[in-house]
């Protein structure tokens, strides 16, 4: 007999970002790249005013609302009804619920990283946030930004569908990376470290 199979732990919330991030709402996801595209272009290259980009998105949805309610009313169709619009308490405690696992998870790799991985792990991950740094100096926050939410709209949806060939080059750059690791362990650290306990006990014979 099969064991019960587990209720999901996923709320609405992370099953939307997951249908958007992997395309399955192709409008939506299409909206995001859109409006994070012409975002930058306008704040970037024609150099418009964070405020005055805003103020004109606000306009177009007001003026947008308001066509598409008077035209409901000429059609003699009844305008939904947004008495009702709000956020749930559910909805909101899901969101609160994601960030706080968002942070542990945070804290919890800072912490694996540091004190329970040995120094290889360590070092590989200060290099990554140096290289980080150093591309960052070469962009603003906006195309920081508008990069990221490039990549995470192109980056899950491609290893989704090319999952198996990423993993098999992934496992052949670490065990290219192991090698070279147990290489530098045993002809640069243990050689290093042979010599100075030589010079230690030279030290101490002396």
């Amino acid at each position: 007999m099969s064991a019960a199979t587990p209720p999901s732990s996923s709320s609405p919330a992370l099953d939307t970002f997951r249908d958007i991030i992997l395309w399955r709402r192709k409008k939506v996801s299409a909206t995001v790249v859109l409006v994070s595209t012409a975002t930058w272009i306008l704040l970037q290259v024609y150099q418009f005013n964070f405020i005055t980009v805003a103020s004109w998105l606000i306009i177009f949805i007001l003026a947008s609302l308001f066509l598409w309610g008077n035209v409901l009313r000429l059609l003699g169709k009844e305008p939904p009804n947004v008495s009702d619009f709000d956020i749930s308490k559910q909805t909101t405690m899901e969101i609160a619920n994601t960030y706080r696992t968002f942070l542990e998870d945070v804290l919890r790799w800072m912490f694996h990283v540091t004190v329970e991985e040995n120094w290889f792990v360590f070092a590989r991950t200060l290099a990554g946030l140096l290289i980080l740094s150093y591309v960052g100096a070469f962009f603003d926050f906006l195309t920081l930004v508008y990069i990221g939410i490039t990549m995470v709209m192109i980056v899950p949806v491609i290893y989704m569908k090319y999952g198996d060939q990423i993993q098999r080059s992934g496992e052949r750059v670490k065990g290219e990376m192991g090698r070279f690791y147990e290489i530098f362990d045993e002809k640069v650290v243990r050689q290093r470290m042979s010599k100075f306990v030589k010079q230690e006990k030279e030290k101490k014979n002396d």
